[in-house]
């Protein structure tokens, strides 16, 4: 069954929040939808290494509280709290810098919603790439996961191909999200050219129009 970009795309919510992370201006990028599964099955899709690297990427080392994983070919962290079937939270660190990602799940009528909260501190980077920089990889996730729980027989995900970073369905949905990241930063209080420009930047970025100065 051909996988529906455009339903998963209007499935998603993509929210900035403005807040303090130890006592530092903070921003996070959240990110939900409501997946058609129990959150026993989305659980153990999110933390079961045999079925992560299915939609995600192979993820090793102690997976439980206060143990310490590698995803890899991106980050590194430290297991904060563990929940099972209802929230993880974990240290992510990358090129040197370590922010928060928080997972919560939570059981709706129709399924179970998925909440993503990335926390960082305030940086060049956001200022240049606004929450889009990691917003539209955490939009690939989302998208990756959608398409497993709805057809998991494929061994590893579509898009580890790198051809499929050169199709119409990839660049949909970078400028599509891309743009839905701006909109977000806006409502949060951005300056609407400044936060219009962050977001083209990193579009460009993801589609390899462009590479970014640093």
């Amino acid at each position: 069954m051909a996988f529906d970009l455009v339903a998963h795309l209007g499935a998603m919510t993509r929210e900035v929040h403005n807040l303090e992370k130890d006592g530092q201006p903070a921003k996070a990028v959240f990110a939900s939808r409501v997946y058609d599964t129990t959150p026993a099955d989305l659980w153990d899709a999110l933390t079961q290494p045999e079925r992560v690297k299915r939609w995600f990427a192979p993820v090793s080392g102690d997976l439980k509280l206060g143990g310490r994983y590698h995803i890899e070919g991106n980050a590194s962290g430290t297991v904060l709290e563990c929940e099972p079937q209802k929230k993880v939270a974990l240290t992510w660190e990358f090129a040197g810098a370590t922010s928060w990602v928080n997972l919560k799940l939570t059981r709706e009528a129709d399924g179970t919603r998925l909440e993503l909260e990335h926390i960082a501190h305030i940086s060049p980077h956001w200022d240049q790439f606004g929450p889009g920089a990691v917003g539209i990889g955490w939009d690939l996730s989302f998208m990756g996961l959608a398409r497993y729980l709805a057809d998991p027989s494929f061994e590893m995900p579509p898009e580890a191909a790198a051809e499929w970073y050169g199709t119409e369905e990839y660049k949909t949905l970078v400028r599509t999200t891309g743009d839905g990241w701006g909109k977000a930063d806006i409502a949060a209080g951005a300056d609407r050219a400044h936060a219009l420009e962050a977001a083209e930047t990193t579009i460009k970025f993801y589609t390899g129009e462009a590479a970014p100065e640093n």
